[in-house]
């Protein structure tokens, strides 16, 4: 075999290996192992429960707005809230647990849902407040979802979305989507718990990631993204800026060959 037939093969081989395959590139694929009727299982999301510095934006609604007055904060019950005022107006919780409401004090929220937090307030206005004949309406939402994303992404940071479930699809295209040279096999997510941190590996170019726990996100989650091995070998993201790449090399080792041992 001639020594060029090996320098083809040999460009070939680098090429395909340095070139980011489509499978690696497409999201959500049926693979070997789903059946063209397959169908993705809903995944229910747990109720998440609070964790200390979470924000809360409580409203309380009566028939006669007067009567409420005094347990909302600056501007509370106001439409079209910045992040930054409701970070400002909002009820942060402590490191023991609890946020201070007006006129109803202290209380303790840590581990509990939105909608257990809902009921006690609407609870305690009944028996010390008011009666059923005020039409006491509480809402209890997180002042926006918050979650972390770094890596091979669009936008890095931390990122607020006004909605009360996230997953982590829609997580990744709010953050301007998975570079090209984004491992989306191996998606990190790290999530705080009572007992820890746990981090999980979710394939996001698989279907079946549609069953994972990890699929809707919870608030504060941490998503990272790995660079594929391609990015650290620099020789380009497709063929072309693989070819043009080893053309470069062969022409520099050629030049620098010939000035070395010329006559």
């Amino acid at each position: 075999m001639s020594k060029s037939v090996v320098y083809l093969l040999l460009c070939i081989s680098v090429l395909l290996s340095s070139c980011i395959p489509t499978q690696d590139l497409i999201y959500l694929q049926k693979k070997d192992n789903s059946s063209d009727e397959m169908s993705i299982s809903v995944v229910e999301s747990k109720p998440y429960r609070l964790q200390t510095n979470d924000v809360l934006s409580i409203t309380i609604k009566a028939i006669d707005p007067k009567l409420v007055a005094i347990f909302s904060t600056t501007n509370q019950g106001e439409t079209g809230k910045s992040e930054t005022g409701l970070y400002f107006d909002g009820f942060t919780v402590d490191d023991h647990g609890n946020i201070r409401v007006p006129v109803l004090g202290e209380l303790n929220v840590i581990g509990f849902t939105l909608e257990e937090i809902r009921l006690r307030i609407e609870k305690q206005l009944l028996a010390e407040y008011f009666n059923k004949e005020a039409n006491i309406f509480v809402t209890v939402k997180l002042a926006g979802f918050r979650y972390t994303i770094n890596g091979e992404i669009g936008s890095t940071g931390t990122k607020t979305l006004f909605q009360e479930h996230v997953n982590v699809m829609e997580a990744i295209a709010n953050a301007g989507d998975i570079t090209i040279t984004g491992d989306r096999k191996a998606v990190t997510i790290m999530r705080k718990t009572p007992t820890g941190v746990l981090m999980h590996d979710i394939d996001l170019t698989d279907i079946n990631v549609m069953n994972s726990p990890y699929f809707y996100l919870q608030p504060n989650d941490y998503i990272y993204i790995k660079p594929l091995k391609q990015k650290t070998w620099g020789t380009g993201k497709t063929g072309i800026e693989s070819f043009s790449t080893i053309t470069t090399l062969f022409s520099v080792a050629t030049t620098i060959f010939f000035l070395l041992f010329k006559n």
